[in-house]
């Protein structure tokens, strides 16, 4: 775990990850509040480009609770399963749809703890939720912005609750809103798991990373042969 960043190099960070993207956005695709969960609900244990294969025709026909849950764990599923883990997903959005109904007259609720009550619902999730459509500068740790928060000191932790909890400490509050998305990104795209781009990396120098990668050396070209005239006959 790399020790935290200065807030002086933090604010740096951040205000060149703004002039990189001044309003980065999340890669699920929705419609509405309800689409949305059910999209964030479903990324777990997979990729936001799957998720979206799978969502795009269900959420033509079910892009609300009351049609979601008409068609039923059969039908979700059927729409889902090239999904990870279809069938418990399934089974949560049905649930979730029956209890947004029942106990939120069909609306997605803007609390953390309401959101959290729900089927297959997770702190992660409820942050990506507030923070997308209801605009709380909610911090959803996944995998990506724990490795990063670690790797360059931004928001070191143990675990993903401490993670969110060093971004909302020493993030400044103007970059709150975006924080998760600037992270994500970077993480998903520039700061891999295996071999970090750090050759390529906007913040490198303030990085506190240790064991940066370096450029690759350029390949040796072949030695080329040099053209023979033809030979003269015998």
């Amino acid at each position: 775990m790399t020790a935290q960043l200065p807030y002086a190099d933090i604010r740096e960070i951040f205000t060149r990850f703004r002039e990189e993207q001044a309003e980065p956005k999340g890669e699920l695709d929705h419609v509405n509040a309800f689409t949305l969960l059910v999209a964030v609900a479903l990324s777990a244990q997979a990729t936001d480009k799957g998720v979206n294969r799978a969502t795009r025709a269900l959420f033509e026909i079910a892009d609300t609770p009351e049609k979601m849950l008409a068609l039923g764990e059969e039908g979700v599923t059927e729409h889902i399963k090239t999904i990870g883990l279809f069938r418990n997903k399934a089974r949560n959005v049905i649930k979730l749809s029956r209890q947004l109904i029942e106990e939120f007259d069909g609306e997605v609720p803007s609390s953390r703890a309401a959101l959290e009550s729900l089927p297959g619902v997770g702190r992660k999730t409820a942050n990506v939720v507030l923070n997308m459509w209801f605009r709380h500068p909610a911090q959803a740790v996944d995998t990506h912005i724990f490795r990063v928060g670690n790797r360059t000191g931004l928001a070191p932790g143990k675990d993903v609750v401490a993670v969110e909890r060093a971004i909302e400490d020493h993030v400044p509050a103007e970059f709150q809103q975006h924080a998760h998305h600037w992270l994500i990104l970077h993480g998903r795209y520039v700061c891999l798991a295996r071999k970090p781009g750090c050759p390529d990396c906007l913040i490198s120098d303030l990085c506190g990373f240790e064991e940066k990668t370096l450029p690759e050396a350029p390949k040796p070209k072949r030695a080329r042969k040099a053209l023979q005239p033809p030979k003269e006959p015998a």
